[in-house]
């Protein structure tokens, strides 16, 4: 292998008691995790005090899925959490240098009001921020906005499209130096260096200016989580980083491949985007411990929960079959999130998994890459893919909290730092900074001065 030049960045993913789906039950599991912002400020400031890239949220405007009783076992289903924005501009206040990147659907929000947000949290942070986008793969939000089915999948895409360019465009309504605040004078910013977007699209109809400086960092960091084909090509034409979920290194670095040259077609440099799967780590000082972690979480999962997870994912009824059986080959493309369907499907084939097989796999890393051992055989297989152009970096899903980042902290980390694959310390301040993203410049294109009288 010949080793690339910088670390891997990292990621820590904050669901609330943490991913595995029973981790809230876990003895050490702060069950009211979901809103309690001193369980949130304390794994802030601990990936901070390891020099993480970021941390990231997820979100959705909604309780996903229909079988409450399921869910009523299942407390991290989002219904019982923060919204994220607002609480990463708390965490903002407690921290000082970890990036702070939020989930917001465009299927469900404005383009106005989510540009002054992201833009008011990169103020308040000091250039921390970034957005999650993504194109909302749960079905049961559009009974929240007046609809009585979700938008097409390819709508959506088209939708989301349309929503990053306006946003954009509004984050680029002032030039940098436009604010003079001027006592003497009187001038509180100058008229020549405000634009107006004046945008008519297929779904959108935005004037501008949006009413906030240009923000630190131009615009927040612009991340996105689709894998299916619309979700790569949105990717290598606006993402800057990518969080994705392949299950093997040639599927990650087929994936790698893809969206690098997308980058590419889309006149950018592949170094403009950054690969970071998700990794579900269980971390012991030896492989039996590390065993024994897992186990004791599986031992948690009830089997409804298991199952309502996975029809969430698949997109179909399965409880009705036994559980034995295989999973069904016939399984039609889902108007949700399609990538995870076709992984979970993949991964059923190739281990020969039964219904319930694969529900108590979803159950645990919720279709992501997991990996269980010693921090040295962990860091060999994180190793592996970085080395080997399968990713830039990792998003970090502890299986539990606090326990789970702080074994990863404690474990991993330095067995990280010790082969050169993770930094020391903090070279810069911004979130770009530490990914090594260039700070967009102004797009004066179709915006017009507005006039001064």
């Amino acid at each position: 292998m010949t080793r690339r030049n910088g670390h891997m960045a990292l990621g820590a993913f904050l669901y609330p008691t943490g991913h595995h789906a029973a981790a809230w039950r876990h003895p050490d599991a702060q069950a009211d995790a979901g809103i309690n912002f001193r369980h949130y400020a304390r794994l802030a400031q601990a990936a901070e005090a390891a020099k993480f890239d970021l941390l990231f949220l997820a979100d959705s405007a909604g309780a996903r899925g229909e079988d409450w009783g399921a869910l009523a076992r299942f407390s991290t289903h989002y219904v019982a959490q923060f919204e994220p924005l607002t609480l990463l501009s708390a965490l903002a206040a407690v921290t000082e240098r970890i990036g702070l990147v939020a989930t917001a659907s465009t299927t469900y929000n404005e383009p106005y009001i989510l540009a002054r947000k992201f833009a008011s949290l990169d103020h308040i942070s000091g250039g921390r921020a970034g957005w999650n986008l993504v194109t909302s793969g749960n079905e049961a939000e559009a009974f929240n906005f007046g609809r009585e089915e979700h938008l097409a999948h390819g709508d959506r895409y088209r939708r989301a499209g349309e929503f990053l360019d306006v946003a954009r465009g509004l984050w680029d309504s002032w030039e940098d130096d436009a604010f003079v605040r001027d006592k003497a004078s009187g001038v509180f910013f100058d008229p020549e260096k405000v634009y107006r977007l004046d945008h008519r699209g297929e779904f959108f109809g935005v004037r501008g200016p949006l009413n906030i400086p240009r923000s630190p960092q131009g615009w927040p960091v612009l991340v996105q989580a689709g894998s299916s084909g619309p979700g790569k090509a949105l990717a290598g034409a606006s993402a800057e980083v990518v969080f994705t979920a392949q299950q093997t290194l040639a599927d990650a670095q087929a994936f790698y491949r893809d969206v690098k040259a997308e980058a590419i077609a889309n006149g950018r440099s592949p170094d403009d985007v950054k690969i970071m799967p998700g990794i579900f780590p269980v971390v012991g000082r030896t492989r039996e411990e590390a065993e024994a972690k897992f186990e004791a979480l599986q031992n948690l999962i009830h089997p409804d929960v298991a199952l309502s997870i996975l029809e969430h994912r698949l997109g179909v009824p399965l409880r009705h079959l036994p559980h034995d059986a295989p999973v069904p080959t016939d399984i039609p493309l889902t108007n949700a999130a399609r990538s995870r369907q076709t992984l979970l499907l993949e991964l059923a084939e190739r281990e020969k998994l039964s219904i319930l097989q694969l529900a108590l796999r979803v159950a645990g890393a919720r279709g992501h890459w997991q990996v269980t051992g010693t921090p040295e055989e962990i860091v060999d297989v994180m190793e592996e893919r970085f080395l080997n152009d399968g990713a830039d970096g990792f998003n970090i899903m502890p299986p539990h909290l606090p326990g789970g980042l702080d074994d990863f902290i404690a474990l991993v980390v330095p067995e990280l730092q010790r082969r050169g694959l993770f930094r020391k310390e903090y070279e810069g301040r911004t979130l770009r900074d530490h990914l090594g993203l260039r700070r967009p410049g102004r797009r004066h294109r179709h915006n017009r001065a507005i006039d001064a009288a």
